[in-house]
């Protein structure tokens, strides 16, 4: 979810609640208003009406032409206790004025008339139709809530776009940011102190990596060199030593070790110093590979290997399968995937190789069980140990894979062991 839907959605919910607290508040305030008022001039009404028929002076007639009207009549002493002094509510009343039922104001008053006779007086006065009051202040309420809630949306998407240029900018900066490589500078001015110390936290932050990947190729460079060299001696006068005609057979037998021993070694030390460079993206120069042609050539290379444990091949060629990527890295994948059919595979036999657009299958028959597909690609995983193999021969296929922009997967059927390589 981007930022500026998090913040509007927030702000939508925060907004709801408070405009409904306010049209709830509002309503009610409204209505509490106009009853005090009208029951001010009811109590005023009623207070004149009273004095009067103490004073035994003439009451007004019922109606006296105006909306508001009354009647009063004598009540029992048990009524007048068991009942408020004044009262008000609301209620529907026939207006003799206006010849029609309408809601009205009521108030209703039990006074002392003098020698324990008791009078109710009752007061209304036509009053505003709440029903129509409350549908109109809805109507007007959700009008405004939806003008105000676009208008609010309209401007924080706004305001927020205007204000986060710089950090859009950022990130389309870290996009496109490839370490090792010649990146475009950075150009995001800004007057937020905030999004200033995140562009120079940013810039030391790429400049520390990039010191580091420099010293980690020239870590690799060095190490290639160094561990080659002596590796190279250690074999040379192992070599020397079991041409040597005074060596006992059992003495032969340990040095042929010793240097086996060795050509592991170096062939691991190979593989991850070539695993690191991979990984590190030192193989940058792309061209189009053709695998068929790819898979043609190292087939010719393996023929008399394969020949030798009488393995079978077999491959079929639906349609031509070509990538850009480094033609390096392609040897490698191609040249690894068909030495790992041949070192995990049975005397007598088979590999099976599938190229179609966009698809490279390469299964052999082997142990019969399936490997673990979570961890067939980590360094070091083999499901039965080969002599021979490092371990890193499928963990360089997926590393070449990744920085590539290929895929490859694993999966085990009628007794076979599948690796394919796809777009």
């Amino acid at each position: 979810m981007k930022l500026y839907h998090l913040v509007l959605r927030k702000l939508t919910l925060a907004c709801s609640l408070i405009l409904t607290v306010w049209a709830a508040f509002f309503y009610f305030a409204m209505i509490e208003e106009v009853n005090d008022e009208v029951d001010d001039s009811l109590e005023d009404y009623s207070e004149w009406l009273i004095v009067r028929a103490l004073s035994g002076e003439e009451l007004p007639s019922a109606n006296s032409g105006s909306n508001n009207q009354y009647y009063m009549h004598e009540v029992s002493e048990s009524y007048a206790m068991s009942y408020p002094h004044i009262s008000y509510h609301d209620e529907m009343v026939y207006i003799d004025a206006k010849g029609e039922t309408e809601p009205a104001r009521v108030l209703m008053t039990i006074f002392e008339a003098g020698e324990g006779k008791y009078m109710e007086l009752t007061v209304y006065t036509p009053t505003i139709e709440k029903f129509d009051l409350k549908k109109s202040i809805l109507g007007w309420i959700v009008f405004l809530y939806v003008l105000l809630l676009l208008v609010i949306m309209i401007l924080n998407i706004l305001v927020f776009k205007r204000n986060m240029k710089p950090l859009y900018k950022l990130l389309g900066w870290l996009e496109e940011y490839r370490l090792g490589h010649k990146n475009r500078p950075l150009e995001n001015s800004t007057k937020v102190t905030e999004f200033q110390k995140l562009n120079e936290a940013v810039l030391q932050y790429s400049k520390r990596s990039e010191q580091l990947y420099e010293q980690q190729k020239l870590f690799i460079g060095n190490a290639s060199h160094e561990m080659q060299t002596p590796l190279a001696v250690c074999r040379n006068r192992l070599e020397m030593l079991m041409e040597d005609e005074t060596l006992s057979e059992r003495q032969l037998s340990e040095l042929v070790k010793t240097h086996q021993t060795l050509e592991n070694l170096t062939r691991l030390n190979k593989s991850l110093l070539l695993l690191c460079k991979i990984e590190n993206h030192q193989f940058v120069e792309e061209t189009k590979i053709c695998f068929n042609n790819l898979v043609q050539f190292y087939l010719s290379d393996f023929e008399e290997v394969y020949g030798y444990r009488k393995i079978n091949v077999s491959i079929t060629e639906e349609n031509r399968f070509c990538v850009e990527m480094n033609e390096s890295l392609a040897s490698v994948l191609v040249a690894n995937l068909l030495k790992n059919s041949f070192v995990h595979n049975i005397d007598g036999g088979a590999i099976y190789i599938r190229i179609n657009s966009g698809l490279l299958e390469i299964s052999n028959t082997g142990a019969g069980t399936a490997l673990d597909g979570e961890r067939v690609f980590e360094r070091f995983y083999q499901g039965e140990k080969k002599e021979g193999s490092t371990g890193l021969g499928l963990a360089l296929v997926s590393s070449i894979c990744k920085v590539s922009g290929l895929s490859v997967a694993y999966s085990y059927c009628d007794e076979r062991h599948i690796f394919k390589i796809f777009v």
